[in-house]
């Protein structure tokens, strides 16, 4: 039997109010406008497959199940060419975990008796459906991007003298940068120090984009001759996460000689706090920073290169801290994780990674000094 209080809305009310109510976290800072953005975008797309009208109750571990397997069969609107035509499995495991989020708010609310979702058994494999591009660099292609990114910052003349840069366009590449410029132009106008930065923070650091894109020059302070980058992440919180010595000099050089010496450029004290500048002197735009790393990538030997987005650099800082056995608790505090299992999920598998294991045995080390 139904309980007296329970209030039966329609799909379409319900997820108005829950829309409301996480967008109003963001006032509080408990999630980002980012987040909340990705939430409302999945229950919309709910409310259409769901019907307007179907009362939130009614729905059943089936209906939610046609649901899911709808969601997965609808083309990708952010691709020219999806994938088969499907979701990612990265993506419908997503909006999964979108709509989970709606029905235990419901449940709290007395929207519905039981959680459906507690009955449904449409899953994704999140894991083996990472698209390449967002999986973890091997250590020889991670190596060769990093060293791409330390030419550029030590002014290397092959960055300028590139034969595809110079046969590149003189467009702008998406940030507003002149592609192909090298190092002509005001000082504050040359970007190669600045994507030199952007790629070794994503590599070695690990930050979600947004959070570098977000970041101002005074968030990095020295504490006892350590170089620390205080990043404000995801619900509020924030984490102070010590640079790598060679990342804190290129730091350094940016601040110093380029982002120092073009206030002039900078429109509006917004932008002179950010950190990171396009060429027109604007704060970087998260849409920027893939541009960035394709650029410095085309500075990669063609048999070290490889595809790769900001958050297969965040796998990648995540994998090789792992590999080389960093104690997992700090790994998942310098990515800024509020447990272990999530960090389970930037974890990625190194070719050769298990043969290595397998030579270096600890059951089979010879004692020392022993016969």
């Amino acid at each position: 039997m139904r309980p007296a209080d329970l209030n039966r809305l329609t799909v379409e009310e319900s997820a108005d109010r829950y829309v409301e109510l996480v967008r109003a976290k963001t006032l509080t800072g408990a999630l980002s406008p980012a987040t909340a953005e990705v939430y409302a975008r999945d229950v919309a797309t709910f409310v259409r497959l769901a019907g307007e009208e179907t009362v939130l109750d009614d729905l059943t571990g089936e209906d939610v199940d046609a649901i899911l397997l709808a969601f997965a069969r609808k083309p990708d609107g952010r691709r020219s060419e999806p994938v088969g035509g499907l979701q990612s499995a990265s993506s419908q495991a997503r909006f999964r975990r979108s709509i989970s989020a709606l029905f235990k708010h419901a449940v709290l609310a007395g929207w519905v008796q039981v959680n459906p979702m507690t009955l449904a058994t449409v899953t994704a494999r999140e894991r083996g459906g990472l698209r390449p591009q967002r999986r973890a660099l091997t250590r020889e292609q991670a190596q060769g991007l990093i060293g791409a990114a330390r030419d550029l910052s030590g002014g290397d003349s092959r960055a300028a003298a590139s034969p595809e840069r110079a046969a590149a366009s003189p467009e702008r590449e998406p940030d507003g940068t002149r592609a192909g410029s090298g190092r002509t132009g005001r000082r504050d106008q040359r970007t190669e120090v600045r994507d030199a930065l952007i790629v070794l923070l994503l590599s070695t650091v690990g930050p979600r984009v947004s959070e570098l894109v977000r970041a101002d020059v005074e968030h990095f302070y020295t504490n006892d001759g350590v170089r620390y980058w205080r990043i404000f992440g995801k619900g509020g919180k924030t984490r102070d996460v010590p640079l790598p010595d060679d990342v804190a000099r290129v730091l350094a050089a940016y601040v110093s000689e380029v982002r120092g010496t073009g206030q002039g450029s900078v429109q509006g004290a917004a932008q002179e706090k950010a950190l990171l500048l396009s060429w027109r002197g604007r704060r970087l735009a998260r849409g920027d920073v893939q541009a960035v790393i394709d650029r410095v990538q085309r500075q990669v030997d063609p048999d070290r290169r490889r595809s790769v987005t900001p958050h297969g650099l965040r796998h990648t800082t995540a994998t090789h801290l792992l590999a080389d056995a960093v104690d997992m608790d700090a790994v998942r505090r310098v990515l800024g994780h509020s447990d272990l299992a999530t960090l389970g999920r930037y974890r990625d598998e190194l070719p050769g990674e298990l043969e290595v294991a397998m030579r270096a045995h600890p059951l089979l080390r010879r004692p020392a000094g022993g016969g």
